[in-house]
């Protein structure tokens, strides 16, 4: 067991666990930061999507001891109150079917507004790429993307 000390949420956090754990279940076990889910635990699907220093990572595959020192942010931290533009704009074109995806989809499109305030329609395919939603909303991830774009 190891101390490993980072920010998470704009919040100083202190976690004793194993230093091979992944940030996954830090996040959801140990800082109980429920909205980020578990998908495959290989990395493929986007479910676990976290921000570590404002890029988007897989935390089902990033260590504990590899955050040290980092900034984390989960969907928890985006806003304190769901007033982010990708946030408004998933509810305003209705995204979610089941919902256990999005939180992974919203951190990753927020990575790509974030560095590209305007981006095109295929800016946002690929960037979205490999984040994997088993109902098929595509086009409504889509469509929010581009609204938060405009509107944000």
């Amino acid at each position: 067991m190891a101390a490993v000390g980072f920010t998470i949420n704009g919040k100083a956090a202190n976690v004793e666990a194993e230093p091979d754990t992944p940030l996954l279940w830090v996040v959801r076990e140990h800082l109980k930061l429920t909205g980020t889910k578990f998908g495959c635990g290989s990395g493929l699907c986007g479910a676990c999507t976290v921000h570590i220093d404002g890029k988007a990572v897989r935390s089902c595959q990033i260590s504990l001891s590899k955050v040290q020192g980092r900034k984390v942010t989960t969907i928890e931290g985006l806003s304190p109150n769901g007033s982010h533009p990708l946030q408004k704009a998933w509810v305003a074109e209705q995204v979610p079917q089941c919902g256990y995806c999005q939180s992974g989809q919203i951190m990753q499109a927020a990575e790509l507004l974030a560095r590209n305030k305007k981006p095109s329609r295929d800016d946002i395919v690929r960037h979205m790429d490999g984040n994997i939603c088993r109902c098929g909303t595509y086009p409504r991830i889509v469509r929010a993307i581009e609204r938060a774009a405009r509107e944000g």
